[in-house]
């Protein structure tokens, strides 16, 4: 019978052709300057704990794609948390218990502590697309990321119940490296915006306090590279049309694949 952290391992979300969404969905990628600051700062958790990382990025820079590649090239021994919601409408403190619920079902523990206790036995814990982006799949499901862009304040209570466990907990935490894929989605005027990284001062105001906080590796690309993403993916695509998906999108890959290689 496979373990849960061999079950997590193993198991993919599959929400496209160019979402990354596992270490398996991940051959086809290209290196930049970014990527190898995740992966500098993923080799220092292998002989370190107590660490946590921000891993930033606007939508469509492939935050999973990086995440999951340096997970494999480092060996790093991933826990990956996974968590659902019943509705948008559940409140931070409701957001909280159900995460810890799902984390002792998913460990096998009978309290929380117990279960960060059995975290502290991989290299990392990571919250990524099995938290973040669960209403991608293909079913009634509710994610994270969904919860926060139709809750603009509801996230900023969630977040401050979560200091407030790890100050309580610290001791525990202190014994685990925890890897965010960190994005706090806002839909204002119909309009989707991360406040790390669509809202200008603001969000680089917000950046640097993260910066002065924790570890933080910002996903971006040169337009040189962005390029070369996407022509490892379409080998004969005409360069008008890279030009052109640049100008419309910015240096963000999946979006420019999307957009010109639809489903």
């Amino acid at each position: 019978m496979s373990t849960p952290r061999e079950e997590l391992l193993k198991t993919a979300i599959y929400t496209g052709p160019h979402k990354v969404n596992s270490r398996s969905d991940n051959s086809n990628f290209v290196p930049t300057t970014s990527y190898l600051n995740l992966k500098k700062a993923f080799i220092k958790l292998k002989k370190s704990k107590g660490k946590i990382v921000h891993v930033l990025g606007a939508p469509g820079t492939g935050k999973s794609a990086n995440i999951y590649r340096a997970l494999k090239e480092t060996g790093l021994e991933t826990y990956e948390v996974s968590s659902t919601l019943p509705s948008i409408n559940t409140s931070p403190s409701q957001v909280f218990d159900i995460l810890i619920t799902d984390l002792k079902k998913n460990t096998g523990s009978a309290t929380k502590k117990e279960a960060y206790l059995k975290l502290a036995d991989y290299d990392v814990v990571l919250f990524a697309d099995k938290f973040h982006d669960q209403h991608l799949l293909p079913d009634d499901l509710i994610g994270f990321s969904l919860w926060t862009r139709n809750n603009t304040f509801w996230p900023l209570i969630f977040y401050l119940i979560c200091i407030k466990e790890y100050i309580q907990f610290h001791k525990e935490f202190q014994n685990m490296n925890l890897v965010f894929q960190t994005a706090w989605r806002l839909q204002l005027r119909g309009k989707k915006y991360d406040i790390f990284t669509d809202l200008g001062g603001l969000s680089r105001i917000l950046v640097k306090l993260l910066t002065y906080l924790f570890c933080v590796v910002e996903i971006s690309y040169s337009r040189a590279e962005t390029i070369n993403i996407i022509k490892s993916h379409l080998k004969d695509i005409n360069q008008k049309k890279i030009d052109d998906a640049l100008h419309k999108f910015g240096c963000r890959p999946r979006l420019i694949l999307e957009y010109l290689e639809p489903p």
